[in-house]
């Protein structure tokens, strides 16, 4: 390939988006700066420690690692270094009635699970997820894999696959709606209601699409890095490090520079820097307003509804509980009414749903002996001037009540150290507007639509890449949009 003069590329936020994009340019000759604000790499994806408990900060759930896998190969690295398991166990549900299903990978071993906890038969379940998996096959080289804001796109075969597979897809109705007409059972309506929350978004909102996420589980399957999921930024950074590329931490970007419709370089720490591309890693909503405030801005796609954001609680447990997992939720006794609180009410819900991380039954040197550390999340809305201390206390209350009750344990006498993450702190550590995890909440039949692509329109160099732009929030989501970013840019020098 030849570049020709104009190769020097900013990358503005060292997530995992960014950092694909990095490895990815960098593998093409050109010369790659990243500026993070943090002190490490990874954005949401990074890890820290309470005394002798380590814990993982962000993201939990790992799939596609070949996604990585991938990256890490670009660079010359062998996909020995990056060690992960599959799981046999996705996770571990707990509802209030007293039932608990464990959510196996294998999709019989599911079945049987499902017959022997709720006394059905699982047929309706399989045949379910089989859907799941061909509208997922038919449809991520389209959503997912492909630009969706660019012409060139639909007029592939595999557009043409995806668009033919849309009236299977139920996109008029929402996801609640499909799994009760077709599971019918409760505690699997609930069950596959959840996935929604993968993108932050309701079930009684979001179209059915995205009961293919299922697929990603059940049919493809969920695994664990042997060191934490802090594992996946680390080699992703060593990559890009392998690659040339230079990272400056502590680096706060304070300006876009537009001259004319062209971006011709960074205000870094008050200094400026030039460069020939820029790719912003950065949340779309601060990308315009705090870096580009004098450029028009498309508001029409700042203002669509954001995804909910999180309370989370670090704890680490001076005890082991058998009966959990590495990924365990504890269900709400009514989940509508607890989305239509986040969603409707910009409120925390009563009896909120639970999710606990343990990434220490998997890698027994995150806690001490007979100890666990303990990743508490629950779904809140994002930060728009609610009182956050209160909302802190009362959901800690919640769940310390909820979780002692169906645990069995008084949970508060096993807290030995505490750190706690609310939306203001997200937003202030990640510059996600509003504390909210993946953008844009996906409540519209046009969600896919509705993101901002991974280039300006206006600015011809100026590239996106992260969850609050396509294809979405999640790691193989991220990993994709900065693959789509680099692609881009790699396209324009051809």
């Amino acid at each position: 390939m030849t570049i020709g003069s104009k190769k020097r590329v900013a990358i503005i936020g060292s997530g995992i988006a960014g950092m694909s994009a990095a490895i990815r340019l960098a593998a093409k000759g050109y010369e790659i700066t990243v500026y993070e604000s943090s002190s490490v790499p990874g954005g949401k994806l990074h890890e820290f420690y309470l005394g002798k408990y380590r814990f993982d900060a962000g993201p939990s759930l790992f799939t596609l690692p070949q996604l990585v896998v991938d990256l890490l190969k670009i660079a010359g690295i062998e996909e020995s270094s990056f060690p992960y398991i599959q799981l046999e166990k996705g996770c571990h549900y707990f509802y209030e009635d007293g039932v608990s299903l464990i959510a196996y990978q294998n999709k019989q071993k599911f079945a049987e699970e499902i017959k022997k906890k709720l006394r059905i038969d699982p047929k309706p379940v399989l045949s379910y997820m089989d859907r799941a998996k061909s509208n997922y096959e038919a449809t991520a080289p389209l959503f997912i894999e492909s630009s969706l804001h660019k012409l060139s796109t639909y007029f592939s075969r595999k557009t043409l696959k995806g668009f033919m597979s849309l009236p299977q897809l139920h996109m008029l109705s929402t996801m609640n709606a499909r799994n009760v007409k077709e599971l019918k059972e409760p505690h699997l309506v609930q069950y596959f209601n959840r996935f929604a929350t993968y993108n932050g978004s309701s079930p009684y909102k979001a179209p059915a699409t995205l009961n293919m996420i299922p697929h990603l589980e059940h049919g493809i399957g969920t695994f664990f890095p042997k060191n934490g999921m802090n594992q996946i930024s680390e080699s992703l950074h060593k990559a890009a490090e392998k690659l040339g590329v230079l990272f400056h931490f502590n680096a706060t970007v304070n300006e876009i520079l537009v001259e004319k419709n062209t971006a011709k370089g960074l205000i870094v720490n008050g200094e400026k820097h030039q460069f020939d591309w820029i790719v912003s890693n950065m949340d779309i909503y601060p990308t315009y307003k705090k870096l580009m405030p004098k450029q028009p801005a498309p508001e029409n796609l700042l203002i669509q509804e954001k995804s909910s954001s999180a309370i989370i609680f670090y704890w680490g447990i001076k005890k082991s509980f058998e009966q959990l997992d590495l990924h365990n939720i504890f269900f709400s006794s009514n989940y509508e009414e607890e989305f239509a609180s986040i969603f409707e009410y910009k409120e925390i819900y009563s009896d909120p749903t639970i999710y606990v991380n343990i990434s220490s039954k998997y890698r027994t040197e995150d806690a001490p002996n007979n100890c666990e550390n303990w990743f508490v999340m629950v779904n809140v809305p994002p930060n728009t001037g609610q009182d956050w201390e209160q909302n802190i206390s009362i959901a800690r209350a919640a769940i310390i009540k909820k979780l002692s009750r169906m645990l069995g344990e008084n949970i508060e006498e096993f807290i030995e150290v505490e750190s706690i993450l609310d939306p203001r702190q997200i937003e202030a550590k990640t510059s996600s507007f509003g504390g909210s995890l993946y953008g844009n909440a996906s409540n519209n039949i046009f969600s896919a639509f509705l993101r901002h692509p991974n280039f300006s329109k206006q600015i011809p160099n100026l590239f996106f890449c992260g969850g609050s732009v396509h294809p979405g929030g999640g790691i193989p989501l991220c990993l994709n949009s900065g693959k789509l970013a680099a692609e881009m840019i790699v396209a324009k020098n051809d």
